[in-house]
């Protein structure tokens, strides 16, 4: 082995992967894509030469270092790294990787600790937006234990409070990139949205789904699957993102009416296969759009309808958005909170070939 980089394994909501330094890092991107391809094991179904878990939320990369930005703390890059194919991409945010940051930046002293809880400030630089973490401390040390269950996550820990600050235009500069709240692609209605997340909501009755379906069921589609590929591709070009065929942006959502209480149902996928659970940047995406009557999520939902605590059904559960709107524009979002929680899995090396 001829180098090796200190790196941190952890859960973060619901998903899974290495937390390094951007200092250990090239900050030529093509060079580090080589070196995460390396230690995710890319170009492998079962990531076997690497520490990846053969699956899109176990493919992902969290690297972390001190901010010269006057609002944050510590930025974050995130790389979702291909599994079987040799690549990596730059382009998305990922909320749930983000709630392992804050516990990162502190378990590496990035970030000092306060007496019972610690504001960790973060720009994302996938994003250039800032996102701020509460995360429980004690004696100078991170609280993971907690009795807070998020859907999609096996135990409960510690809750994490992320607050995403200004979260419209995340990737475009435009909450609704195309100028349009809702429009047609191939006769099928969509919203193209920019918030946290560059996503195309659509209704799951007009590509022949219930919205209730399980992720294999959806995966196991290969008409509907093609299909709604060649939607989010051609989303991508309105958008504004050019060709997007290599890339995991924008992601598809199919939306359906709550089945349990909620607020809205949905599916998400990443993009080519379906989330088991829901993205945190694509809930809030998601609970964005609520707030307009005339897109695909506001249709699905009764006007009277109080859109300050969203809740969002999804494959294993729900999750919760509490979502600061403009008062005098309710449209307008401010801010949206959310609570999540990480774990600390293994503190190491991981060596190069």
């Amino acid at each position: 082995m001829s180098h090796s980089i200190p790196c941190m394994i952890m859960r973060g909501g619901t998903s899974r992967g290495p937390y390094l330094r951007l200092e250990d890092l090239p900050n030529d991107r093509e060079a580090c894509a080589a070196i995460l391809q390396h230690i995710m094991g890319a170009g492998h179904e079962l990531q076997l030469d690497g520490i990846g878990g053969g699956n899109s939320l176990t493919s992902k990369v969290a690297m972390v270092g001190r901010s010269d930005c006057a609002e944050a703390d510590v930025d974050y890059l995130f790389a979702q790294v291909g599994i079987a194919e040799k690549k990596v991409d730059f382009s998305p945010n990922c909320g749930n990787m983000l709630a392992g940051v804050a516990p990162f930046a502190i378990e590496t002293g990035l970030v000092m600790p306060q007496a019972c809880s610690t504001l960790v400030r973060i720009r994302n630089l996938n994003t250039n937006k800032i996102i701020h973490a509460q995360v429980p401390t004690v004696d100078g040390n991170v609280v993971y234990d907690g009795d807070t269950l998020i859907s999609g996550a096996p135990n409960p820990a510690a809750p994490i409070k992320l607050t995403f600050i200004d979260v419209q235009g995340a990737k475009t500069g435009r909450l609704f990139p195309t100028g349009h709240l809702l429009e047609e692609i191939d006769g099928i209605a969509v919203t193209c949205i920019d918030a946290a997340m560059p996503c195309v909501l659509i209704h799951a009755s007009d590509l022949g789904k219930t919205g209730s379906e399980t992720p294999a069921e959806l995966d196991s589609d290969e008409v509907f699957m093609a299909r709604l590929e060649k939607l989010r591709q051609q989303a991508g070009q309105r958008m504004g993102l050019g060709d997007v065929s290599e890339q995991v942006i924008p992601k598809p959502v199919l939306l359906s009416a709550a089945r349990h209480g909620g607020t809205l149902q949905a599916r998400y996928f990443v993009p080519q296969r379906c989330h088991k659970a829901l993205a945190v940047t694509g809930s809030i995406a998601i609970a964005t759009a609520a707030g307009f009557p005339e897109t695909v999520a506001g249709q699905l939902i009764a006007p009277a309808t109080e859109l300050s605590l969203v809740q969002i059904e999804h494959p294993t559960g729900s999750i919760d958005l509490e979502v600061v709107r403009d008062e005098l524009n309710p449209a307008q979002v401010k801010a949206v909170s959310l609570l999540r929680t990480a774990r600390k899995i293994l503190s190491g090396t991981v060596f190069l070939p």
